[in-house]
């Protein structure tokens, strides 16, 4: 991303899922549910949903889309194992944490004076997970639905904060979070969260 200096700043957008959290193993909690089915067989059925969540968390955006997704995810599961698990006991088995060092990084941010965001390719309920896990105290807006590399999540967050692209950056985990950034016309940086705000200058 060439060398970025805080004084160069007055936002930062970043990613969800891989950039501020992860997904705890959910398998002991879906053996807990589904004890007649072998492991092997749950994790197939898990990272087939899993693959058709990622294909279609933007089609969450409200509160009917949000459960017409998870009724479908639920079914891709259910499909793939042969189990009858309703939408609220599968969406319950997932449990996220704070990825380390992250908490750390964001007081330092926020210390700075640079506003935050956060642009997830996730459904609507992003907003309640990063409640749960205390990080939504952080973030002047959160955007869901996000649907990068499109850089239109980019784009709203930094309209809703008042903040000039050219006076943004956007922290990421993967290809489409960098596509986006630049289709938005901010500068990138690679996750960790916590070596992108050591590497600002």
């Amino acid at each position: 991303m060439g060398v970025v200096t805080l004084a160069s700043l007055d936002a930062i957008t970043l990613d969800a899922y891989g950039t501020l959290v992860e997904l705890v193993d959910p398998l002991p909690a879906l053996q807990r549910l589904l004890p007649e089915f072998d492991r092997g067989a749950i994790r197939h059925a898990f990272q087939t949903e899993v693959a058709y969540y990622r294909a279609h968390a933007s089609d969450g955006r409200d509160t009917a889309t949000m459960r017409a997704l998870r009724e479908d995810c639920v079914g891709v599961f259910n499909d793939s194992l042969g189990s009858t698990l309703t939408a609220d006991a599968y969406v319950g088995a997932l449990e996220f944490r704070v990825l380390s060092g992250v908490v750390e990084a964001l007081d330092c941010l926020r210390a700075r004076g640079l506003e935050l965001a956060v642009v997830g390719n996730w459904d609507l309920s992003l907003h309640e997970r990063l409640d749960v896990i205390g990080l939504r105290r952080y973030f002047a807006a959160v955007v869901a639905a996000a649907a990068k590399p499109a850089p239109d999540g980019i784009v709203d967050a930094l309209t809703h904060l008042g903040v000039a692209p050219e006076r943004a950056l956007h922290v990421g985990d993967d290809d489409a979070d960098a596509e986006a950034a630049e289709a938005a016309g901010v500068r990138f940086a690679p996750a960790p969260l916590r070596e992108a705000v050591a590497s600002l200058a």
